[in-house]
């Protein structure tokens, strides 16, 4: 049994009828994997060690493959997640990769899977189970997130196939209120991903992410962070999810993009550990940070701030655009490029396990690692 977990029924006597009735207390997830999913979230969650999200659906992927000239095809999607996932000492500093379901069952071009060239670097394999955002009628023009129907499969299958940690990303916006039955169909719907994915083997990612859209100052943020995570983690607890065995992707409590003022990376530091340690526990191991449109530099500074004193849990990272930006604008899809753009990956990845252990020097950064990278009403 996994300590900490024993949990009974009690009868208790009722003060004025002098009656017995039973009071019931919930037990977190005990079940077969419980040693394993706790297991896998400290190894991702390791001293120095982050996440490279690299799940963008098929179509946003497209985006990225034409801003460098190249067509949205299977075959360039196939050369450009190779790329990444044979990087050679990658695993050094990335300790979990988010796959999107086509590259968790596709082979690189020499034939080896995507699965296997991970687990060689020494990278856990993780997969996206959400099915996108969708319109939440009778809303502010908020969204909600779909993918719980067949989920339990749809994990038992990933599981098979190598996955060990997913993906579910839901959102909040806050220039539309954000209205009531936004957050809380948000933090319930994680809650029953995240139930479904324990009991599937696969530490859940916990991603509502506080979109950056909107010119509304860094207290406004703060306010509707702490709103967004107290009622996450009240479904958390009421699905009886195992906090020991589940890793947070939450936003940097900033300003909007919009805002007149920027923060600096103390005040953006010093607002989200001030969210983080009022909200979540210390039971959970680790906070991987979503860039959310940051530039490299900026997302890079950011998390190196907050970790100059120690913290209850790993502060750590898991970024898409702030880990590839650079990486795809030195591909450009020729495969003369490819040793320099592998290169360039374990550069930002590098910086960004710096970060972690509060060690970052941004001397030699290019000025194109200071470009923002934020899109209004981005669709991942």
């Amino acid at each position: 049994m996994f300590a900490g977990s024993a949990i009974a029924a009690k009868p208790a006597v009722s003060s004025r009828s002098g009656r017995r009735a039973l009071k019931v207390q919930a037990a977190a997830y005990n079940g077969a994997y419980a040693e394993e999913l706790v297991a896998t979230a400290n190894k991702i969650a390791s001293p120095g060690k982050g996440i490279l999200a690299m799940d963008e659906s098929n179509a946003t992927c497209g985006k990225r493959l034409e801003s460098i000239g190249l067509e949205n095809t299977v075959e360039n999607r196939q050369a450009y997640r190779e790329l990444l996932v044979t990087t050679p000492g990658l695993g050094e500093y990335i300790s979990g990769a988010i796959l999107f379901e086509e590259t968790l069952y596709q082979d690189t071009r020499k034939g080896t899977s995507m699965v296997d060239e991970l687990n060689k670097n020494g990278i856990v394999p993780g997969i996206k189970v959400d099915k996108g955002l969708h319109p939440l009628s009778n809303s502010n023009g908020e969204s909600w997130c779909s993918g719980l129907d067949g989920l339990a499969q749809r994990c038992a299958d990933y599981y098979k196939q190598g996955a060990r940690f997913a993906k579910w990303r839901s959102v909040v916006s806050i220039p539309a209120g954000p209205s009531t039955i936004a957050v809380r169909d948000c933090a319930y719907g994680l809650a029953r991903y995240a139930a479904i994915a324990q009991n599937a083997g696969l530490v859940p990612i916990v991603e509502p992410e506080i979109l950056l859209d909107g010119d509304h100052d860094i207290d406004r943020t703060l306010e509707v962070a702490e709103m967004t995570w107290a009622e996450t983690f009240k479904y958390l607890a009421d699905n009886n999810v195992l906090f020991e065995g589940i890793l947070l992707k939450p936003s940097m409590v900033t300003p909007g993009a919009e805002h007149a003022k920027k923060s600096t990376p103390e005040e953006v530091a010093s607002y989200t550990l001030k969210m983080l340690r009022r909200r979540v526990p210390p039971a959970v191991p680790g906070i991987m940070f979503l860039s959310g449109g940051q530039s490299e530099l900026e997302s890079t500074l950011n998390l190196n701030a907050m970790n100059q004193s120690p913290n209850p849990w790993h502060v750590s990272f898991s970024y898409a655009r702030a880990l590839q930006n650079t990486v795809l604008k030195t591909w450009k899809g020729e495969e003369g490029n490819v040793e320099a753009a592998q290169q360039a990956l374990l550069k930002r990845a590098k910086a960004n396990s710096d970060a972690q252990l509060g060690k970052y020097d941004p001397a030699g950064e290019s000025a194109d690692a200071a470009k923002g990278m934020f899109e209004k009403g981005y669709v991942y």
